[in-house]
C-alpha cells in the first residue's frame, strides 16, 4: 500500500506546559494527520530520559516518560487542581523545551496527583502491574535511584547494586511509597497513551515507534538483567557499543552502552528482547529498529577507551534473531535502520527478513558519484525519508549545501530555480516508488537550522528540544499534503 506519514516527537507539539504531551495538541495533530491524508505518525522513543536528555538514553525500555503524561487531562480526572499547575511559571521555558526545568518541577506536581489517586485508583493499579510485570523492576529502580540522589546504579551500594539476596525485599520495604509513586506514574502514562492510540486509530492513523537497538547502562534493564550483557562481576561493562571511524568522525563514535552477550541471549531463544518487542507492540503498530547493522555484526570497543577508534567488529545474532522473532510474531512490521557502513552481509540479512530499508534523500545528492539513495534506484520495499532526527532539516541542508551539490539537484528534478529545490525534493520522495514517504515536520514547514532535532556527537541543550508553534498546522498546509498524496496515490 503506497501511503504516507509524518515525523515529530510528542515533545515537539504546542503545550502550554513546557513539553509535548498526550493532551491536546497531540489529538489536534492525528486531526491535521487524517486532513492532510497521511496514514502514520513516526515519533522517537517516548521512554523516561536521562543523562543529555536523549529518548534514546532511557531509563527503560518499556515505560513511558513521566514529562508526556498531560497535566490539563489530570485536572480533568480530579487528580490536580488548576491553581496548582498555574502557581509554576511555565511561560519562561516555553519556546523550547528545558528539561532541567521540567525534572524540577514535574514530580513534585506529579506528586500531588499521585497522593490523590492512590487510593482511588488502586484496585487498577494492581492490575496495570500485574499485566505488566516489568513495572515493579523499573519503580524499584527508579526509586533507588531517588535514595541515591540520581546517581547510576554502579555507585550504589553494592547489596543493591548486585542484586544480593534478601537486600531487594529490604528496600522494598523502605522505599515501597516510592515504588508506587513510580508504578502509579506508569499507571497514568499507560491510560492516556492508549485513549490517544485509540483517537489515533479512529481517524485511519497508524503509529511507527522507534526501538534503540542498545539501552543506556544506567537503566532497569541493565541492573535487573546484568546475565544477558557483557558485563564482569562487579557488574562493570567490558566492552561498549559506538561505530569505527569514517568520513564524518575520524575517532569514530564513542556510544557507550553495554553490549549484549548474544550467546546468553540465545540460549532463551531472546526471551528479553521478545518481552521488549511484545512490550513496543502494544504502543506502536509500526516499529522501527535503531541500528539495524548491528544485528549483523557490531562494533565492540573495550570499556574505557577514551574514543571507538580501537573497537573491533564483532558478529551479531544475525538471521537466527530475525527468525526467532519472526516466529513468535508472524504479523510483526518493523522498520529496519540500516543507514551507514553497509557490508554485502548488512544488506542481505535486511533483504532476508522481508522488512524494509530505510532512504534518505539528503544523502542523495552527491555529485562526484551516484547513490542508492536517489529515487531511481529505490525498491518498492522501504520507506522514503526527506531526512532522520539525526540529520539537519531540508531548509538547513540546502542553505549549506556546495553549490555542485545545488546544481545536481536542480539537474536531478529538473528545475530552474533553486529556491524551489526544498519542494521539489519532498515532490520527489513522495513521487518515488518506495511504498512510504514520511518527512518531517520542520521540511513541511520550511524551518531552518534553529528547528533540527538532534546533532549526533554532540551535547546541547538545543537537541531533542524544538518545539512548533502553536499555530502552524493551517487549514492551507494540510490541504497542501493531502493533494501531495493524491497526486502521488499515496491516499
Amino acid at each position: 500500500m503506497r501511503c504516507s506519514g509524518i515525523l515529530m516527537h510528542i515533545s515537539s507539539l504546542p503545550s502550554p506546559y513546557g513539553i509535548g504531551s498526550m493532551g491536546k495538541a497531540a489529538y489536534q495533530f492525528a486531526d491535521f494527520l487524517k486532513a492532510s491524508g497521511q496514514h502514520y505518525w513516526q515519533i522517537l522513543p517516548i521512554g523516561p530520559t536521562s543523562y543529555g536528555d536523549s529518548p534514546y538514553q532511557s531509563f527503560s525500555t518499556c515505560a513511558g516518560n513521566p514529562y508526556f503524561i498531560d497535566l490539563d487531562t489530570l485536572i480533568g480526572d480530579g487528580l490536580l487542581k488548576q491553581e496548582e499547575v498555574d502557581a509554576i511559571d511555565w511561560a519562561s521555558h516555553s519556546e523550547r523545551v528545558d528539561y532541567g526545568f521540567q525534572f524540577s518541577v514535574r514530580f513534585d506536581l506529579l506528586y500531588k496527583a499521585y497522593e490523590r489517586g492512590r487510593d482511588r485508583d488502586a484496585d487498577a493499579l494492581r492490575e496495570f502491574c500485574e499485566a505488566n510485570p516489568w513495572v515493579d523492576d523499573y519503580a524499584m529502580y527508579m526509586a533507588l535511584k531517588r535514595a541515591n540522589d540520581m546517581r547510576s546504579w554502579e555507585s550504589w551500594p553494592e547489596e543493591v547494586r548486585l542484586r544480593r539476596p534478601g537486600a531487594l525485599e529490604t528496600y522494598g520495604i523502605t522505599l515501597a511509597e516510592d515504588c508506587r509513586f513510580f508504578s502509579y506514574l506508569q499507571y497514568l502514562f499507560y491510560q492516556q497513551w492508549e485513549r490517544l492510540r485509540s483517537y489515533v486509530h479512529k481517524q485511519g492513523i497508524e503509529i511507527i515507534g522507534d526501538l534503540p537497538i542498545y539501552v543506556p547502562y544506567d537503566s532497569c534493564d541493565v541492573w535487573s538483567n546484568p546475565s544477558l550483557f557483557q558485563l564482569d562481576e562487579t557488574g562493570t561493562p567490558t566492552g561498549v557499543a559506538g561505530c569505527p571511524p569514517d568520513y564524518f568522525a575520524q575517532d569514530g563514535q564513542l556510544w557507550g552502552n553495554p553490549l549484549y552477550d548474544w550467546d546468553r541471549m540465545r540460549q532463551d531463544g531472546y526471551a528479553w528482547w521478545k518481552e521488549r518487542i511484545r512490550a513496543a507492540s502494544r504502543l506502536f503498530d509500526v516499529i522501527r529498529i535503531d541500528h539495524f547493522r548491528g544485528l549483523e555484526s557490531y562494533w565492540a570497543v573495550p570499556y574505557g577507551e577514551p574514543t571507538a577508534r580501537n573497537g573491533h567488529w564483532v558478529k551479531g545474532p544475525g538471521d537466527d534473531f530475525i527468525r526467532a522473532l519472526k516466529e513468535t510474531f508472524p504479523e510483526l512490521r518493523l522498520i529496519a535502520e540500516d543507514l551507514g557502513f553497509l557490508t554485502e552481509e548488512v544488506i542481505r540479512l535486511q533483504q532476508n527478513s522481508g522488512f524494509p530499508g530505510m532512504k534518505v534523500l539528503e544523502f542523495a545528492f552527491d555529485a562526484r558519484e551516484p547513490s542508492n539513495y536517489l529515487p531511481h534506484r529505490y525498491p518498492r520495499n522501504c520507506i522514503c525519508y526527506t531526512g532522520t532526527h539525526d540529520n539537519e532539516t531540508l531548509a538547513q541542508w540546502l542553505a549549506g549545501a556546495p553549490a555542485q551539490t545545488i546544481a545536481y539537484i536542480m539537474e536531478y528534478l529538473h528545475i530552474k530555480d533553486a529556491a524551489d529545490c526544498a519542494d521539489a525534493i519532498l515532490h520527489t520522495g513522495a513521487a518515488s516508488v518506495a511504498d512510504t514517504f514520511i518527512a518531517q515536520m520542520q521540511d513541511y514547514l520550511g524551518l531552518g537550522a534553529e528547528s533540527r532535532m538532534n546533532e549526533p556527537g554532540t551535547v546541547s541543550t538545543k537537541n531533542w528540544s524544538w518545539r512548533m508553534s502553536e499555530n502552524a498546522l493551517t487549514d492551507e498546509l494540510a490541504a497542501r499534503l493531502r493533494r501531495m498524496a493524491e497526486l502521488y496515490e499515496r491516499i
